[in-house]
């Protein structure tokens, strides 16, 4: 399970799986709009992380320069980036 510090949002925290390059398991914490925070785990849950990616970065939720999906698509980034790291490093051991 990834766990991503969120910022510029209400929800504090968000938890993801991502398997087989698909997302699981989507949850935000600490507050926010609760009608949101159902609906982008619910509509994302087994899409491409890539393709989350591509549809919800750089959104941004009222004058904030980011929103929960964009920090989502953030956090998937993230996620994407250590997975390749990490299979980068077992590939040189």
């Amino acid at each position: 399970m990834f766990e991503y510090k969120t910022s510029g949002v209400c929800p504090s925290k968000i938890f993801f799986d991502i398997e087989d390059g698909k997302v699981r398991s989507i949850e935000f914490n600490g507050g926010g709009c609760s009608g949101n925070l159902k609906a982008i785990p619910k509509l994302c849950e087994g899409m491409p992380a890539a393709d989350v990616i591509k549809n919800l970065r750089g959104i941004r939720c009222g004058g904030k320069p980011t929103s929960c999906g964009d920090q989502l698509a953030r956090a998937m980034e993230k996620a994407l980036e250590h997975e390749a790291a990490s299979k980068a490093q077992a590939d040189e051991n």
